[in-house]
């Protein structure tokens, strides 16, 4: 335990980076490119929209009577170019209410840290605050209520129907440290769970369970080294898995002044941890695997040899050479996981560049058989962006299908819901935003996952460019 002199020190030697590492990044000068992430497909948006009965092409499915949640990263004011990370940034969170094969709304709304209050003119949200209060990454439904979520910072936040913010709230009081932008459902439990870390605390990571009423019953610590970025994780029926790898907190990137310092080190072990989903944190087995980086697995499951399959896009490098964003492509992969061995196997599936896989997630932690990716490229030095396709994988029959949404357009994370509580696994839509750069226009779609490269069921047009973000979901009007 650390003891109260310890702590003191601790904060005063905190402090004093921070304030070295804010004398630095105002000492930065502008890069020789604009920053990419502050413009083009990324350039925020600088107001917030209400836009009602909107025009559809095509049929809405009846029974899709819900909202469709995106977040990303959407700066308010002018961002600092020469630090600014893609990761970075104030929360927006855009949204599409449908019922009875209408869509009624669209909105979006900056999710209210101090500074958006601040810069609104508005008093401060209510709710505690754990460091940071900017939230960015994720929006998801849980015990009844919408939560925006960020990594290694801020508590959650509470939406309200309308996408306004309710309050910052760690779980009713009941979430000690900072929580993850990726928690998983277990479908058999009706419990969350995540792998949480701290900036500040290089030593310990955390299982973080969630129950089905949204309140925090286990907060385990796990033993790390070097402060990694441990950005998403995966459970199957027994386990959690724990992606250890090497990015890493990077003090000479923050001393510089960078508001992402994190970095690419090779001299941390890359490994994969599998722990039970009640066991200690010190019974964690380490399994080790080829450097990489992962942001976003698609599911994992349990084989009959004892062994675990994990699905996942992996980069060969990650933050290696760019302080901005990412500075390679991923491939699909299928890593298997030996526990007895502690050794993972890898074996790419699909070598074309694709992020941001989604699967039918009452399968989650079970044998499934289709994943969803879209495409994505380098689109200038340091600028990852997503391409025209989106691919499904028949991880069963070995084949992939393309969805091609034509030139110029942009296809974000598409996410799946099923028609009826007992559909089959590809009997359900799949839903997401596409940016058409030429017109800066964007299209909320609804494909038929059934007839996946098919015209889609619906579109509905977005008159203005929704900007490059991260996750969502499906919020069904019974939990949304």
């Amino acid at each position: 335990m650390t003891s109260p002199i310890e702590s003191a020190l601790r904060s005063t030697i905190t402090q004093g980076v921070m304030k070295l590492s804010r004398f630095n990044r105002a000492r930065m000068t502008e890069p020789d490119a604009p920053n990419a992430f502050l413009h083009g497909l990324h350039a925020p948006m600088d107001r917030e929209l209400t836009l009602d009965n909107l025009a559809v092409q095509g049929e809405i499915p009846a029974t899709l009577d819900g909202r469709y949640l995106r977040i990303g990263p959407n700066p308010i004011g002018s961002a600092h170019a020469p630090s600014h990370h893609w990761f970075i940034g104030d929360g927006m969170v855009h949204g599409v209410r449908l019922r009875a094969g209408r869509a009624l709304w669209y909105r979006n709304r900056w999710i209210r840290s101090t500074a958006v209050s601040q810069a609104l003119g508005e008093p401060p949200a209510p709710g505690p605050r754990h460091g940071s209060d900017t939230v960015n990454t994720n929006v998801l439904g849980h015990g009844g209520k919408a939560w925006a979520l960020v990594e290694a910072g801020a508590w959650p936040v509470e939406l309200g129907d309308e996408l306004q913010t309710l309050a910052h709230n760690p779980f009713e009081g009941t979430l000690k440290g900072s929580f993850s932008a990726h928690p998983h459902l277990d479908t058999a439990s009706g419990e969350l769970h995540a792998i949480c870390y701290e900036a500040t605390d290089p030593n310990t990571i955390r299982h973080v369970v969630v129950g089905p009423d949204g309140r925090v019953r286990r907060e385990e610590p796990i033993a790390v080294q070097h402060g990694p970025s441990v950005h998403d994780c995966m459970i199957t029926a027994q386990y959690v898995l724990v992606l250890d790898l090497p990015v890493t907190f990077s003090m000479s990137a923050l001393v510089a002044g960078y508001s992402f310092p994190y970095a690419w080190n090779p001299k941390h072990r890359a490994r994969v941890g599998v722990l039970r989903k009640d066991a200690p944190g010190s019974s964690i087995v380490w399994c080790e695997v080829e450097p990489c980086y992962v942001f976003h697995p698609a599911n994992a499951f349990e084989t009959d040899d004892g062994r675990i399959t994990l699905d996942v896009a992996a980069y060969a490098t990650m933050f290696a050479h760019s302080r901005f964003g990412p500075d390679t492509t991923p491939v699909f992969e299928r890593w298997t996981i030996d526990p007895a061995a502690r050794q993972v196997a890898r074996q790419v599936i699909d070598e074309r560049p694709q992020e941001f896989p989604r699967i039918d997630e009452r399968l989650t932690g079970r044998p499934y058989r289709y994943a969803y990716v879209p495409s994505v490229s380098l689109g200038g030095p340091d600028q990852l962006e997503t391409g025209r396709l989106l691919y499904r994988h028949d991880l069963q029959g070995g084949a992939s299908a393309l969805h091609d949404f034509g030139p110029q357009h942009h296809v974000g994370e598409f996410v799946f819901e099923p028609r009826h509580p007992g559909a089959a696994e590809d009997e359900g839509w799949l839903m997401g935003f596409v940016v058409d750069a030429a017109t800066q226009t964007t299209d909320f779609v609804i494909l038929d996952a059934q007839d996946f490269s098919g015209p889609p069921r619906a579109v509905v047009t977005i008159p203005h460019r929704i900007p490059s973000g991260f996750h969502g979901n499906w919020l069904p009007s019974a939990r949304a």
